[in-house]
C-alpha cells in the first residue's frame, strides 16, 4: 500500500496503526476506520475538533475494528469523516475535505469521506466507515468505489459515535467485490443463502438524471443474463419526497436526542451547514417524527412482502454523479434532498445494500444499487461479486 496520502484521506498528525492480532480470511489486507470508531489510545473527533477537545482518549478498541485485526488485517490509521457524521458532500473545514481520487473536481460523498477516498486512492485494502442515511452507499458511488450498507444491527457499534441510532450502521468500502465479501465474511452472520428475482424500483429510476440511468443500462442487462428480467415494481406509491421527509424527521428527533446534549453544553464551531441542521433538530416537531416511525412500520411490512423469497432491487445508488467543488449552497441542497429519497428505502427498510461501481457520467462515477431483505447481506454479497465478474470489475 502506498505510504503517502496525496488524497488527504487519513486524520493529520501521528497515525493510529496497529498490527494485526491473528490470522485467518483478511491476512495481508491493510484497513483504514473513520473517525468516529475508538481506537485504544487515540483521539476520537467525530470530525469537530471541539468534540476531541471535550473528550479523553479512547480507553478501548471497538468491537468491530477488534474482529478486523484478529482476522489477519493491520490498521493503516484513521480516516476524516463529515462533522458528527452529518452531511453527504464529504466537507469538512477543520481538518480539510478529503480529495475525490476519481473525480479531483467533485466532491468525495459523506459522511464517510475518507474511507471512500482511501480506498478509492489505494491507500488500503478496504475501510469502514458508518451510514445513517447514504455516508457509505453516496461517498462509494461518488468515488467510485464498492461499498456496503449492512442491514440494521447485523453488526455491533459499540465503541462508535451515533448519529441516528436506529438507522446507523457500519459498513466499508473496497476496490474490489472479492474484498468487500471476504470483510462480509468476518462481520456478518450466517444467514442469506439466495437471491432473485431482480425488482426493478421504477420511483429511484424515474428520480435519476437521464444520463445516470442510461449510464447503468448495461449492467442492468448484464445483471438480466445472471438473474432473469427484472420485474417492475412501485416501492413509494407515496413518491421519494415522502420517504426523505419522514427519514429527515426522524434521523433529526434522533440526532438532538442523541448529541444535542453536548451541542447545548459546548457551543462548538461548525462548519458551513451543520450548525443549521442542528438547529433544525432542535426545533423539530416531535408530532412529526411520530408520524415518521408511525410510517416506518407500515413500510417495513410492504418491503418484507417485496423482497420475501430472496427477491433484490436494483436501482441507481445517487440519480447524479458527484456535485463539483464549485457547486452552490442550493445546489447541493437539492442534490441532497434527491439523493435521500432513494437512500431513505433501505434506511427505513432496516435492509442491506452494495454500492456498485459500474459506470461513468461526465467522466465521473455513478454506482448501481442491489438491495435485499433485512438477513440476506452474505447472499447479496455473492451476488455483488457475480456481477462484477460478469462485467470486468474483478
Amino acid at each position: 500500500m502506498p505510504a503517502t496520502d496525496d488524497v488527504k484521506a487519513f486524520m493529520p498528525g501521528e497515525r493510529a496503526a496497529l498490527a494485526p492480532l491473528g490470522t485467518g480470511a483478511l491476512d495481508g489486507l491493510a484497513f483504514a476506520v473513520k473517525d468516529l470508531f475508538d481506537v485504544a489510545g487515540a483521539a476520537t473527533t467525530y470530525g469537530n475538533p471541539d468534540w476531541a477537545r471535550t473528550h479523553p482518549v479512547a480507553a478501548a478498541t471497538a468491537p468491530v475494528v477488534m474482529e478486523l485485526l484478529e482476522a489477519g488485517a493491520r490498521l493503516a490509521g484513521k480516516t476524516k469523516t463529515v462533522e458528527l457524521a452529518y452531511g453527504l458532500t464529504g466537507e469538512n473545514v477543520w481538518y480539510e475535505t478529503p480529495l475525490n481520487p476519481n473525480a479531483p473536481d467533485r466532491f468525495p460523498g459523506g459522511s464517510s469521506c475518507g474511507s471512500a477516498a482511501a480506498v478509492a486512492g489505494g491507500l488500503v485494502d478496504f475501510a469502514l466507515g458508518s451510514d445513517t442515511g447514504g455516508s457509505v452507499r453516496i461517498p462509494a458511488s461518488y468515488c467510485g468505489v464498492f461499498g456496503i450498507r449492512p442491514s440494521w444491527g447485523a453488526i455491533s457499534l459499540a465503541g462508535a459515535c451515533g448519529l441516528g441510532p436506529s438507522f446507523d450502521t457500519c459498513g466499508w468500502f473496497a476496490r474490489s467485490a472479492e474484498v468487500l465479501e471476504k470483510v462480509g465474511v468476518v462481520l456478518l452472520p450466517a444467514g442469506g443463502t439466495q437471491f432473485g428475482p431482480i425488482l426493478k424500483a421504477e420511483e429511484a429510476w424515474i428520480n435519476a438524471e437521464p444520463a445516470t440511468a442510461r449510464a447503468l443500462v448495461p449492467a442492468m442487462n448484464a445483471l438480466e443474463k445472471i438473474a432473469g428480467a427484472p420485474m417492475r415494481i412501485e416501492v413509494a406509491p407515496e413518491g421519494l419526497p415522502v420517504l426523505y421527509e419522514h427519514f429527515r424527521c426522524m434521523q433529526a428527533q434522533e440526532a438532538w436526542a442523541t448529541l444535542g446534549s453536548w451541542v447545548a453544553a459546548t457551543t462548538p464551531r461548525f462548519g458551513p451547514g451543520v450548525a443549521e441542521r442542528f438547529a433544525a433538530a432542535r426545533a423539530m416537531d416531535p408530532a412529526k417524527a411520530a408520524a415518521g416511525r408511525a410510517f416506518r412500520r407500515g413500510f417495513r411490512l410492504r418491503i418484507a412482502t417485496m423482497l420475501a423469497g430472496g427477491a433484490v432491487m436494483a436501482y441507481p445508488t445517487s440519480p447524479c454523479a458527484s456535485p463539483k467543488l464549485t457547486v452552490s449552497l442550493e445546489g447541493q441542497n437539492a442534490v441532497r434532498e434527491a439523493t435521500m429519497g432513494v437512500t431513505a428505502i433501505a434506511g427505513l427498510g432496516g435492509l442491506c445494500e452494495v454500492s456498485i461501481p459500474v459506470a461513468r457520467v461526465d467522466g465521473a462515477p455513478v454506482g448501481l444499487s442491489l438491495v435485499a431483505a433485512a438477513g440476506q447481506d452474505r447472499a447479496l454479497l455473492k451476488l455483488a461479486v457475480t456481477l462484477a465478474q460478469d462485467i470486468g470489475l474483478s
